[in-house]
């Protein structure tokens, strides 16, 4: 079937071959149907049993002619995301075209995302850069290659793009600084995975003195294509992929659709291109504002923040999963209720992750410690942070301020445009 096709018979497609949508759907008629009435994805519903790819309910088929993909937590626990050879190739032409108005004819691109491990970081940029509209040249050094060897290959090779996810591009800006080093060649740096924050722009700045700051487009291995970037984009901003996706913000509370301008909510994606394992109305664990009127062609949007519900945290070059931290919470520390706090603090990031202990609090700090080490064993490089584990009463934990719904995940980095000077 088409990957264009029409909705409705992509619905009915779905409704008919996954077993999960066939249960979420069933209460739908075959035709006349409103989108809105489709019901938001139950996230850990939807990846129940995805370890197990030839009985997992969510897919239409056998994995055949297929790509599979790490999306999150370990391998042990699963969470493989599936993709057809010509649903993956689709959406590589897709972020290509988007990926060239970043770009121009001659530039020498250094791939610096990261492989293997069943990631799809590197493979993604390197097929997408493969589809970009103007004569463009790709160093694909992955994010192994040691920085000196990079930065003599910048100068070497006249390479002037660099891509990759932005802790990684700053420890190289941080490298090429303690040399005392500038590398003016570079005119462009587009990151992707997680967001670039202005306070960490004066340390890109100082080695790349003469590159402008942009993402690459926003894109998820589980939802798929989310959002491009085009040049009129700052910070935080990407555009909608409308042929291919439909994007919505919605009310965390009441789930109604937002459309004004500037209220934020969560994300949520459905990718009309995807029918092996089929993603509507995902939430994709984001909060976002809409920036243009609703009818705007491409609709611009804007990245506020991680959600309480979302299922992965990116901070750094991690991936930190909350349902990980609430199982290593309960066992280690012995308590159910957490909270984990994430702020930018003078250029880096600082996690806090605050419990509530069910002993005395002497006995609370030695279960503190015990849990940091034990979150650091899971996620190794978290001790490059600056972490803190403290246990605390339940009443000092967070809580939404309309609900009062208790808050896993409170993300306090700001999300914002670029001031004029950094654009």
């Amino acid at each position: 079937m088409n990957a264009s096709f029409p909705y409705e018979p992509w619905f009915n497609h779905i409704r008919t071959y996954s077993t999960f949508y066939k249960g979420q759907l069933s209460h739908l008629p075959d035709q006349g149907w409103d989108f809105d009435q489709l019901p938001i994805v139950d996230v850990s519903e939807f990846w129940r049993g995805s370890h197990d790819l030839d009985n997992w309910q969510v897919l239409t088929a056998e994995v055949r002619d297929a790509l599979v993909f790490k999306t999150g937590g370990t391998t042990s626990q699963g969470k493989l995301s599936v993709y057809t050879h010509a649903e993956w190739q689709l959406m590589l032409e897709c972020f290509g075209r988007s990926l060239s108005a970043q770009l121009c004819a001659g530039d020498r691109i250094a791939n610096l995302f990261f492989s293997g491990d069943l990631y799809a970081s590197f493979l993604f940029i390197h097929g997408a850069l493969c589809c970009v509209e103007a004569a463009i040249t790709e160093f694909p050094f992955s994010g192994s290659v040691d920085f000196n060897v990079l930065a003599g290959a910048i100068v070497e090779h006249r390479i002037n793009v660099l891509v990759g996810v932005p802790a990684h591009l700053l420890a190289f800006a941080s490298h090429v600084n303690a040399q005392g080093r500038m590398l003016p060649q570079v005119t462009t740096v587009l990151f992707g995975g997680e967001n670039l924050f202005e306070s960490q722009l004066p340390t890109l700045k100082r080695a790349l003195p003469n590159a402008r700051f942009a993402s690459i487009g926003y894109a998820s291995v589980d939802a798929g294509l989310v959002g491009a970037s085009t040049p009129d984009c700052g910070l935080g901003e990407h555009r909608v992929f409308d042929e291919q996706t439909r994007v919505e913000i919605l009310d965390e509370l009441s789930g109604e659709a937002i459309e004004a301008c500037g209220q934020t909510g969560n994300l949520v994606v459905t990718n009309f291109t995807r029918t092996l394992m089929p993603i509507v109305r995902y939430p994709v664990g984001d909060r976002a504002s809409w920036c243009e009127p609703a009818g705007t062609p491409q609709r611009k949007f804007a990245l506020q923040g991680r959600s309480a519900e979302g299922r992965r945290v990116r901070v750094g070059v991690l991936s930190l999963f909350p349902e990980e931290i609430g199982e290593i919470t309960r066992r280690v520390g012995g308590g159910s209720q957490w909270q984990l706090i994430i702020e930018h603090v003078q250029g880096n990031d600082r996690v806090s992750l605050k419990w509530v202990a069910d002993a005395q609090a002497h006995t609370g700090q030695i279960r503190s410690r015990a849990l940091k080490a034990a979150l650091i064993k899971q996620y190794p490089g978290l001790n490059q942070l600056h972490m803190e584990v403290q246990a605390c009463h339940a009443g000092q934990l967070e809580r939404h301020p309309r609900s009062g719904k208790h808050l896993s995940i409170v993300d306090r980095r700001i999300y914002g445009p670029l001031t004029p000077g950094n654009a």
